[in-house]
């Protein structure tokens, strides 16, 4: 997996986790892409730096460097959207 796919698949899941604190799948599936990130690309320090009316920012450390990298925000929050809007899931 491409290191930009996963940080936007853990942005995705680390935003779900964080509205609902009880989903414990949730919180597996964003440990899940931490370890692809930590294991398969070295990423450490990794959080959700700041967020503003179109993108999200995250911030991490790769390789011994500080590093920037942005999602746009209606992508990044898609998924709990759709979870938001599907009964089954409420």
């Amino acid at each position: 997996m491409r290191l930009e796919d996963a940080l936007f698949n853990w942005l995705q899941i680390q935003l779900v986790a964080e509205a609902r604190p009880d989903d414990r799948a949730a919180a597996d599936t964003r440990d899940f892409f931490m370890d692809i990130l930590t294991e398969d690309h070295g990423v450490t320090n990794l959080s959700v730096h700041k967020t503003d009316d179109t993108m999200v920012h995250l911030k991490y450390d790769k390789d011994g460097r500080a590093k920037l990298q942005m999602y746009d925000r209606e992508a990044a929050e898609r998924l709990l959207a759709d979870i938001i809007q599907n009964p089954k899931y409420n």
